[in-house]
């Protein structure tokens, strides 16, 4: 039996497995305060109902990336403090953010998280967090479907040059 059999959660993590976490934990803590900010912005009942559920997947995923740093003596990034709520009608309309650029935004985020997540994965070796990670993944992937659905119904999305064959 090699050092690497067994039970994967009794395995050491490696490096890039830290860095993986510990980096993912660090980035959702700046979207989340990000995101919060936006929610004191945005006008849109369906995509502050998308902001409040992508706060509420980055949160749940923190606590179980945190759980396995600690688990295996690594400090997690610090998080930044919740943002207060603000009247969004409070905030002059050549500052605030459009729910079109909300959207945009949240949109280029989830397509950067799926190629970290992806990353992750595939320089694991403990395949519990892999499979973490794969979770994470499939709950991301199907986040940023709603939010293509109501880009598009919204007539938010910009597409490019679309290539009509003959």
């Amino acid at each position: 039996m090699g050092i690497l059999s067994g039970n994967s959660k009794d395995e050491p993590m490696h490096y890039g497995e830290v860095l993986g976490c510990w980096a993912y934990v660090g980035a959702n803590n700046g979207l989340i305060s990000g995101y919060q900010g936006f929610l004191n912005q945005v006008g849109d009942e369906g995509l502050k109902k998308l902001l409040h559920d992508a706060v509420d997947m980055m949160k749940k995923e923190n606590d179980q990336l945190e759980m396995i740093l600690k688990e295996n003596g690594v400090t997690p990034p610090p998080a930044l403090p919740d943002r207060p709520e603000a009247n969004r009608e409070d905030i002059p309309v050549g500052v605030r953010y459009t729910d079109p650029e909300i959207a945009g935004a949240i949109s280029i985020n989830v397509g950067q998280a799926l190629v970290s997540i992806s990353q992750v994965i595939g320089q694991c070796l403990r395949e519990d967090i892999a499979m973490m990670f794969s979770k994470f993944h499939a709950e991301k992937l199907m986040f940023g479907m709603k939010l293509l659905k109501m880009n598009k119904e919204k007539g938010w999305i910009i597409p490019p040059p679309l290539h009509n064959p003959r």
